[in-house]
């Protein structure tokens, strides 16, 4: 029988999904990694932290308020974050955390729940793609910031800004810059990275932006993106913006900001606000998809925090408990309270968690039970620690608000 390492070296080794970016193993590319899914290839990490954390090796601050996680690419991190009046981009050197560049792409968007932009940058070549909280979306040179193109999603295409601000992450698929404004007819909307112009609209598509991102799928041999919207999970053709599906039962009325997961044909979506999760079989339809509901439960109630799919379980947050699920059934393997409500990015075989209280905690990624091994605690910055942790490199970079942290977790 294989351990639990083995089993996730296959999960890993695995063909890359259609359209996922390829990337250095020491690279972080885009939201949740080079494959969208929070998992990250990277082993030979540390298995137990020592009291009080692993070794911190660089902290940055006076990055600006703001929610989103970090990408990175060579010798550079990038980042978004607000001061003041502006909605700003960031660029770090790897190593030192030294800024190296700062481009302001828009205003600042403010919020009872906390101000500034919540989206991830998109690494792509020399360029770099960003959006934020006010529906501004830039092409820029990853070099030294220089804008090449930019225009605002919200008025172009009739979108309306929701509550809490804009906070997807943009995505590349192959000459396309793929985002979701939310406008009448305009759901989503393919642009051409090199230009920003119009590609297609959605125009059977008319929910409203939602506060998720979307991920690319080859469902039943037909490519298209799959996100979760203000009102519903979907799936659209990457042709031409055709709705393919429409599942509205795990959407709630008031967050949805979970990124799908998508795997063997099967689409999930889940939402806080005491609604749930489903599944989605996905087959082929007179050229088309057809969709079937495997099932649906309340047992994952994903806020934010994200969930990561490793072998046959999906492994989040369901509220405050930390929840393993099997995949193919939503049967519950087992519940742990954890570091109360937060968010996860998976690696080695183990999960790296981030409770929005800003305790840190290292735990294995195994049907088997909750078993943790090592946990620190972040200062607090004033507003909840919901920026992805993100494991690259040899190391775990934390965000929280203003300051990014950078610890050494290569094992000895």
């Amino acid at each position: 029988m294989m351990n639990r390492r083995q089993a996730l070296g296959m999960f890993t080794a695995a063909a890359w999904p259609v359209g996922s970016i390829r990337a250095a193993s020491q690279d972080w590319p885009q939201w949740r990694g080079p494959r969208r899914d929070g998992v990250s290839a990277e082993a030979g990490l540390l298995t137990r932290w020592p009291d009080g954390g692993p070794k911190r090796l660089w902290r940055t601050d006076g990055l600006g308020a703001g929610y989103g996680s970090v990408s990175m690419s060579g010798p550079r991190i990038y980042l978004q974050g607000g001061t003041g009046r502006e909605s700003l981009v960031h660029a770090l050197d790897r190593a030192s955390g030294r800024k190296l560049w700062s481009t302001p792409v828009g205003a600042q968007g403010n919020n009872d729940r906390g101000s500034g932009p919540r989206s991830t940058p998109t690494i792509d070549g020399d360029r770099l793609f960003v959006l934020t909280e006010n529906g501004d979306l830039a092409c820029l040179s990853s070099s030294d910031g220089k804008i090449v193109w930019s225009k605002n999603i919200l008025k172009e295409f009739g979108g309306s800004n929701p509550y809490w601000l804009l906070s997807e992450s943009p995505l590349i698929d192959g000459d396309k810059l793929i985002v979701t404004p939310g406008g009448r007819a305009a759901g989503m909307v393919a642009l051409e990275k090199s230009t920003g112009k119009t590609i297609w609209k959605s125009a059977d598509l008319n929910d409203g932006a939602g506060y998720a991102s979307a991920i690319i799928a080859d469902a039943a041999g037909v490519r298209c993106y799959l996100q979760l919207t203000s009102r519903a999970g979907v799936g659209v053709r990457a042709s031409d913006g055709k709705l393919l599906w429409r599942y509205e039962r795990p959407a709630n009325g008031t967050a949805n900001c979970t990124t799908p997961v998508f795997h063997n044909n099967r689409a999930f979506y889940t939402s806080a606000y005491g609604t749930g999760c489903g599944l989605l079989e996905l087959t082929s339809s007179g050229g088309g998809i057809a969709s079937r509901e495997v099932y649906f439960s309340r047992d994952m109630m994903n806020h934010h925090g994200g969930v990561v799919l490793l072998g046959d379980h999906l492994y989040g947050f369901s509220n405050a408990i930390l929840t393993c699920m099997e995949f193919a059934s939503g049967k519950v393997v087992w519940r742990d309270r954890s570091t109360g409500k937060g968010c996860l990015t998976a690696a080695n075989g183990q999960l790296y968690l981030l409770g929005e209280n800003g305790t840190a905690a290292l735990a294995d990624a195994t049907p088997e039970g909750y078993r943790e091994h090592g946990r620190f605690r972040l200062d607090d910055q004033g507003y909840p620690a919901w920026a992805y942790p993100v494991v690259c490199g040899g190391r775990l970079y934390l965000r929280n608000q203003g300051r990014l942290e950078s610890f050494e977790i290569r094992g000895s």
